[in-house]
């Protein structure tokens, strides 16, 4: 593609079916919102400039959209599709070249679909604009498109005009569009409302093109890509499939799901071959998994890292920053964040590690804690190669434990331990013979008084 691309995203909806204070387009598949789907999907053609258009709500959606380097702007009152793509006109004011119509409830329609739409408008044949079509088991309530074997459009209409004989038809119109922005604002400027909804609809544009003289194209996609969401159960549908195709792509690249159907991945999810994931696990954002890893049954892992050879779970939680380094072990009921292991460390069961580093071939009993946080600032803890921290060990950060030190179980550290010493922080033992006995006898005596 030569000619400069803009992305008219529309995000008007009232989304009265979700039910819900968030904004509909802001609602996660994979861990990332329906609108963040899209915004990605059309990143990949680099376009020049990226426009949201909303209805209310603009404070929720802003944030997301300008994070993405797009802007946002308003429709108020809300009068159709083609009143919609209007309101994008100051935004892109002295662009010239291709704008691509999206919508933020669409998440799944794919680069490389978008990359055919731009490609068709600049076809020999000059299109006035290029219409994304589909064929849907159901039809529904879709717009319909009757089009020549070429996919030079005939007619578009919206179901609710649509004769019984147009409604039969099986090419759906998905909403999606391409059209050179020296077209688009003059073509959007003619659009009537004479219809039964009384609204001004987008796809009119491509029948007043076709009254002077001038033809528009249909492209086909798989309805999969074009499958909208306006509810909770079809968002939960939409989850569902994109995790199906997600699963499969895994295994496809060489990594092992025993129970595909009970793993959850994020939508950045990248795993090493030769890696095995156990059943009931669940991946958040920001996770990169190596070569060889073993991650075991109902584990939750997000924004983490997690070397080559390494065994995870199970019942492990791996929280953003946490790094396990190459063959070290994070075993069950371990949670680490913010946190280091390097190579061949283990933590084997019931410990918290948090901010912290700990060095290679270390070993962390269990029941032990790095204490981290003092009520208002956090800190770390250093754990040198190839320390031993007993079972039941408290470390009281800031602290540093040195290479080699041992620290005996049940100790609370408050101090660094140098490199080699045994470090002990218990409570004397006291031993007093034969009180078991007396303490019970004078508890029972008074238990039958009554107290």
């Amino acid at each position: 593609m030569t000619r400069p691309l803009a992305a008219v995203i529309l995000a008007a909806g009232k989304g009265t079916r979700m039910k819900s204070d968030l904004h509909k387009v802001l609602h996660p598949i994979a861990g990332r919102p329906l609108l963040g789907h899209v915004l990605a999907g059309v990143e990949a053609l680099a376009p020049a400039n990226k426009v949201v258009v909303v209805g209310s709500g603009r404070e929720q959606v802003e944030p997301v959209v300008a994070a993405a380097g797009g802007v946002v702007v308003v429709q108020e009152p809300q009068h159709g599709t083609a009143h919609a793509v209007q309101q994008a006109e100051g935004a892109l004011a002295g662009f010239d070249g291709d704008v691509l119509i999206l919508y933020a409830d669409v998440p799944f329609v794919s680069t490389g679909t978008m990359r055919r739409m731009v490609e068709r408008l600049a076809a020999p044949d000059a299109p006035a604009a290029v219409v994304l079509g589909f064929r849907p088991a159901d039809a529904k309530h879709y717009g319909r498109i009757l089009a020549e074997p070429d996919g030079a459009i005939l007619k578009m209409v919206e179901y609710k005009d649509a004769s019984e004989a147009e409604r039969a038809i099986d090419l759906c119109n998905s909403g999606l569009m391409a059209v050179r922005s020296a077209d688009l604002w003059l073509l959007l400027g003619r659009v009537g409302n004479d219809n039964a909804a009384g609204e001004y609809y987008l796809p009119d544009i491509v029948m007043i093109a076709a009254a002077d003289g001038r033809r528009s194209a249909v492209i086909e996609a798989d309805p999969a890509e074009v499958e909208g969401v306006n509810s909770r159960a079809e968002l939960a549908g939409a989850e569902a499939a994109w995790q199906e195709r997600r699963r499969r792509e895994m295994m496809d690249a060489g990594v092992s799901l025993i129970a595909p159907e009970t793993v959850w991945f994020a939508h950045d999810t990248e795993i090493g071959r030769d890696t095995l994931i156990e059943p009931n696990v669940f991946f958040g954002p920001g996770v990169t998994i190596g070569e060889h890893v073993t991650v075991k049954a109902f584990s939750h892992i997000e924004g983490a890292t997690i070397a080559a050879g390494a065994q995870i779970g199970p019942y492990a939680r791996l929280r953003p920053g946490a790094e396990i380094g190459e063959d070290a072990r994070i075993g069950n009921f371990v949670e680490v964040k913010k946190a280091r292991l390097g190579q061949g460390a283990k933590a084997n069961h019931l410990a918290y590690l948090g901010d912290a580093e700990i060095g290679v071939g270390a070993n962390i009993g269990a029941g032990t804690i790095t204490c981290n946080y003092d009520g208002f600032l956090k800190y770390r803890t250093m754990i040198g190669e190839g320390a031993f921290i007993g079972s039941n060990s408290a470390l009281v950060a800031p602290v540093t434990i040195g290479a080699g030190a041992i620290v005996g179980a049940g100790s609370v550290i408050t101090r660094d331990v140098s490199a080699d010493a045994i470090a002990l922080a218990r409570g004397e033992q006291i031993e007093k013979p034969s009180r078991a006995k007396r303490f019970r006898e004078t508890m029972a005596a008074r238990k039958k008084k009554g107290g």
